[in-house]
């Protein structure tokens, strides 16, 4: 049996002894129209009436698209009509990402891109930022003054899982999206049991109740809501089948539900062997954003299996943060010293150092040898893993979109 899978932008072929189960999402309906989503936002605007004197609107980068160049272009006329006129920025909620070039920001957002303001978010920049407060777990809560003094604030941008936070999409736009860097890694840290001396087993995808880190960012969001939310629902070619439009913690849940009745599986079994693709180009752009991947898929190998994943990293590590975590002797000295002080993408090392301590974990991608020699991968060509594929003997897996499909059981 062959089966074709992405990496990057390419399809590359598989050919099996005997038919593997696919573990696949369930592909939303396509719902939603540049009209329908014209007279959700009107409607919306209709019942709210709000003040357009001041108007932002905050958008995911180039990793976590929502369908921009279409819909956004709809909402800003929607909002023009209304009385907002040109008293709009748009605000690109990058976290602790790395900026995008104007080519790549033109891709993601279209002819939108030139002829409205942008605002590349700066979470190093202290004097961007009010001190509102604090959560209950330590956790400062710092604003943009900008957004502080918006009069109508509008998030728009797709739901997905996150490894830890639960869920991403939604208020995590307007932090860690447009936070401060300190108060960012002091969230994350939240990822770590330091009695323990392990990740934190309530901080998992689908998952928001009993989960410190996504019960923290509730509170943060209590400070300053969005006063519309637009969630868009992707299928596994990042195409939007919806858009969900509406206000308030309900809003988030139930698209929050959506996302998950689609991408979540309740699979008891694990295999010796499963082979994955992060869903092809932008999921695989670079490490960080196709371990979101490698982290799901794992979680279908038996302890001491193996996994073998396309994942093409054109842009390579995607943080200067991670490497640096596996200098440490070993993972109980890179645990100790992340829990002291979080820093960077420590948590993201910690959680790949917990999976190649149980299976074996192969790669085939562009990151460097040394790079992949030293975060304990096995990079192999793909010819290697066809072959390998191709011979192989025990249970095997396939997961088409491994960054999308969520082990729930």
């Amino acid at each position: 049996m062959t089966i074709h899978l992405n990496q990057g932008q390419l399809k590359v072929l598989f050919e099996f002894q005997k038919s593997p189960l696919q573990l696949q999402i369930k592909e939303p309906e396509r719902k939603i129209t540049p009209q329908l989503f014209r007279q959700k936002i009107e409607e919306q605007l209709l019942r709210l009436k709000p003040d357009l004197s001041n108007v932002a609107i905050v958008v995911g980068d180039k990793t976590r698209l929502c369908g921009y160049p279409e819909y956004l272009p709809v909402l800003l006329s929607a909002l023009k009509k209304m009385g907002a006129d040109n008293q709009v920025t748009i605000f690109i909620a990058y976290g602790t990402h790395p900026n995008q070039s104007e080519e790549e920001s033109l891709k993601a957002y279209g002819e939108t891109f030139h002829r409205e303001t942008f605002i590349h978010h700066d979470c190093t920049d202290r004097l961007q930022f009010r001190l509102l407060g604090k959560t209950s777990r330590g956790t400062p809560v710092y604003l943009r003054n900008d957004i502080a003094e918006t009069s109508f604030l509008i998030t728009f941008g797709a739901i997905s899982h996150h490894y830890f936070a639960g869920y991403g999409g939604g208020r995590k736009l307007i932090f860690p999206g447009l936070g401060f860097k300190p108060a960012i890694y002091q969230n994350h840290s939240l990822f770590l049991d330091p009695k323990e001396g392990r990740l934190s087993q309530g901080c998992q995808p689908g998952k928001i109740q009993e989960n410190p880190l996504a019960e923290d960012l509730a509170e943060i969001e209590s400070y300053k809501q969005a006063d519309l939310c637009i969630h868009g629902v992707l299928d596994s070619h990042g195409e939007v089948c919806d858009l969900l439009v509406g206000s308030g913690q309900s809003s988030f849940e139930e698209a929050c539900k959506t996302h998950g009745e689609n991408c979540g599986i309740e699979h008891n079994k694990q295999y010796d062997l499963v082979v994955a693709s992060c869903g092809g180009f932008p999921k695989d752009v670079n490490f960080i954003q196709s371990h979101k991947a490698i982290h799901n898929a794992a979680k279908f190998v038996k302890d001491g299996g193996e996994l073998i994943v396309l994942a093409e990293c054109r842009d390579g590590i995607g943080s200067k943060t991670f490497l640096p975590w596996f200098e440490f002797d070993d993972y109980e000295a890179a645990f100790d010293r992340l829990s002291r002080q979080y820093e960077g993408n420590g948590g993201t090392a910690l959680a790949m150092m917990e999976k190649t301590r149980r299976i074996r974990i192969s790669l085939i991608t562009e990151l460097a040898d040394t790079e992949a020699e030293l975060i304990g991968i096995n990079k192999i060509q793909l010819s290697q893993a066809q072959e390998k594929v191709k011979g192989h003997v025990g249970t095997v897996a396939v997961i088409p979109n491994a960054s999308l499909l969520v082990k729930t059981a």
